[in-house]
């Protein structure tokens, strides 16, 4: 048995090296969110390149929240089974490949296949690379204490707008300028560099840093938790709002207020760094005093006021680009600003063991709700235009309100 004093120093280089985890996965979520938040950044160029209408790039942007959504669950159940660093390899190679697909044959202008291909890679960039959320958060809920817990997953979650705020500056101008292979190959690189930095520093946490982390798992099966799925629900519905904005946001700017490529790209970035800001905060602020439940109804009322403002400054003639970016930029921040705290009360709730399993649950919620609103956002355009668009947004976030479990007494 070895002395107390060895155990205090094995504990201090293994609590430090709980950031390096931290940064693997912000690393790796980062290179994800790129893809499926950038890629629909690009939308205008995209349609035009590959002459599309709405309805085929509505198509097209959902498949990759589909192959998200498909994928999640699965890639849950295996995290908690196999571990994180071999799940997170998987997913990233995986999704090099598929972007790598994508380089070969769904590039505009190579046949009439391309629109085929192009669906297909992006369900299948979906589908593998969803394997960074339920892994990086499980390892992250591993090596980070109670007191922390939120604070490390909402810098975790920064990573989603990160990676989109990148991809918002950088993807349009490539896809303009150097075509969809040069988008294509920087988001590869994105990918090869996270897979580096998780080789390099994520590994299982040492049971004697965090005891805590291996027990009080609760009885009852996450996927038999009604709060587990009232809170998996709660938060994929509030991402409809969300992806509505992110991906039709740059086209609504274009059409209603006549905006050009490069205030598109700045107001979508904007969005993004609002929204890691606030997650950052808010994840610090929460962990302090305790009020995720009360945080996350919040954010769900804040989001409805919101998008309401938003509908009522869409119809005809009721305000210019002075009002439009502020009130675009301020509802995208509102509905971003929320997830960390969400994705750590679902992990609490699920407990230690099944972790993977919760998150997988919610971000399969969370990309089915994406690919259903990118169905849904033309449909509603063609029927009664972007007002309608925005309140039906509305509308979707002020019934999650009572879908998120109220706070507890004491």
């Amino acid at each position: 048995m070895q002395p107390a004093a060895a155990h205090a120093g094995d504990t201090a280089p293994a609590a430090s090296h709980r950031w390096k985890v931290l940064a693997a996965g912000v690393a790796a979520n980062a290179s994800f969110s790129a893809i499926f938040s950038g890629i629909p950044v690009t939308s205008v160029v995209l349609r035009a390149d590959y002459q599309l209408s709405n309805a085929e790039l509505g198509l097209a942007l959902g498949l990759l929240s589909l192959g998200v959504a498909l994928g999640e669950l699965p890639w849950g159940v295996l995290t908690d089974r196999l571990g994180d660093r071999k799940v997170l390899l998987a997913g990233l190679t995986g999704t090099i490949a598929a972007l790598w697909l994508l380089v070969l044959m769904a590039l505009p202008g190579q046949g009439g296949a391309t629109y085929f291909w192009l669906c297909a890679g992006l369900m299948l960039a979906g589908l593998l690379g969803g394997s960074v959320n339920g892994s990086s958060g499980r390892a992250i809920m591993g090596w980070f204490r109670d007191g922390e817990r939120g604070l490390a997953m909402s810098i975790r979650q920064t990573a989603v707008p990160l990676g989109g705020g990148i991809g918002a500056l950088l993807l349009p101008t490539l896809a303009a300028h150097a075509g969809f292979g040069a988008v294509y190959g920087a988001l590869i690189a994105g990918c090869l560099a996270s897979v580096g930095l998780t080789l390099l520093w994520l590994r299982e946490p040492p049971p004697a840093a965090h005891p805590h982390a291996t027990a009080g798992a609760p009885a009852r099966p996450a996927l038999r938790s009604a709060v587990v799925w009232r809170l998996a629900l709660a938060t994929g519905l509030l991402c409809a709002p969300q992806v509505a904005l992110i991906s039709f946001g740059g086209i609504f700017l274009h059409e209603v207020g006549h905006a050009g490529l490069a205030l598109i790209s700045a107001a979508m970035a904007a969005v993004q760094v609002g929204a890691a800001v606030c997650r950052i905060g808010s994840g610090r602020w929460t962990d302090k005093r305790g009020n995720r439940r009360a945080y996350l109804r919040g954010c769900a009322l804040a989001s409805a006021a919101l998008f309401a403002l938003l509908g009522w400054l869409a119809t005809p003639g009721a305000a210019g680009m002075t009002a439009l970016l502020p009130a675009l930029i301020a509802a995208g921040v509102a509905v971003s600003a929320w997830h960390g705290v969400a994705y750590t009360e679902l992990a609490v709730m699920a407990g230690p063991a099944q972790i993977g399993t919760a998150l997988g649950l919610g971000n399969s919620c969370v990309f089915s709700v994406f690919f259903l609103t990118a169905q849904a956002v033309p449909q509603l355009l063609q029927w009664r235009g972007w007002a309608a668009v925005w309140l039906a947004m509305a509308a979707v976030a002020l019934a999650v309100w009572p879908l998120f479990p109220a706070p507890r007494r004491g």
